[in-house]
């Protein structure tokens, strides 16, 4: 795991809060305190699955593509791994051994369950959930 997902829950959060007003990179790497290069890679994946655009020109930068109550967490982790796999397995046990033979299979049977689990959590949690956290943790007392 990376910080991939963290960082593209920000853009998007980010994006949110912006109510409607496009975003520069330059803007967006300031709250995440990172290089725009990297936001601009990030929200390029996420137009790609739909989730953000881009307004062109004087005052253009980054948008949500659609309401942030109509993204959630499960859409910005399949925007970022398309292979879909939480949990990637070894690739190339030794078949000749009894451990190696059959890792991969049982792993895939207790692994499966965890998955589930995640996917459903994170279906249920959208990006203006997130910017509604943020908010009310930017209250006083």
């Amino acid at each position: 795991m990376n910080t991939r997902f963290a960082v593209a829950t920000h853009i998007l959060t980010f994006l949110h809060t912006q109510d409607g007003r496009p975003a520069t990179s330059e803007l967006v790497a300031s709250s995440v305190s990172t290089n725009p290069t990297l936001i601009r890679r990030l929200l390029s994946e996420l137009a790609k699955a739909g989730l953000t655009t881009s307004q062109m020109g004087a005052g253009g930068g980054a948008l949500l593509a659609r309401p942030g109550n109509r993204i959630t967490l499960l859409d910005v982790h399949r925007a970022l791994d398309a292979e879909g796999t939480i949990f990637p397995l070894h690739q190339e046990p030794n078949p000749q051994c009894p451990v190696g033979r059959h890792i991969n299979g049982v792993l895939l049977r207790r692994l499966s369950d965890v998955e589930k689990a995640m996917e459903a959590e994170l279906a249920r949690t959208t990006i203006a959930d997130m910017a509604q956290d943020v908010a009310n943790a930017n209250r006083p007392g």
